[in-house]
């Protein structure tokens, strides 16, 4: 979800008509609040701003500065958008972060042992995952982020605490 510092906060989805519209789904706590955060960045770089955005059905659709064509619209299919981690906010209450946040820190199981650490943080469409590079080598494991299976997150300490499915059966 981040990379360089950098926090995806929504995405392109297909062209919408034939002047060069698209449609957006916002990842912000309010939804169109993707337009306070300045200037987005693809993961190739390149500066992608809203000029105009209205609702619709599921998501948005957007005039993107630049896009004046339905082939201009259809090459940003599914392109992610970024900002730079310092242009958002900072969570208002202890237990609030970014999922950006995440990426990096220890996993370890409710003794402390280590299980990796978190690489990276997915949503397919049936809820957030962890990805988790394994301490022992073997490959990675994807694990529901969820209050069961990650029943502590500790940012200060730089870790949080999993449950594998096989230990709670």
């Amino acid at each position: 979800m981040s990379g360089g510092g950098r926090v995806c906060i929504g995405q392109i989805g297909a062209a919408h008509g034939v002047r060069g519209e698209v449609r957006l789904r916002s990842f912000t706590a309010d939804p169109k609040a993707i337009t306070h955060y300045g200037p987005l960045e693809s993961d190739d770089g390149r500066v992608i701003e809203i000029e105009s955005l209205r609702p619709a059905k599921d998501h948005f659709v957007v005039t993107l500065a630049g896009v004046a064509d339905r082939t201009a619209a259809e090459r940003l299919t599914n392109t992610k958008l970024y900002v730079p981690r310092e242009r958002l906010p900072q969570p208002s209450e202890p237990d609030e972060f970014y999922y950006a946040d995440l990426v990096g820190l220890a996993a370890v199981d409710r003794s402390g042992q280590p299980l990796g650490t978190v690489i990276a943080v997915h949503n397919f469409g049936a809820g957030d995952l962890i990805e988790l590079r394994r301490a022992d080598g073997e490959p990675t494991k994807l694990l529901p982020f969820d209050a069961t299976t990650v029943p502590e997150v500790d940012l200060a300490a730089g870790r949080l605490v999993v449950e594998l499915p096989a230990e709670r059966e």
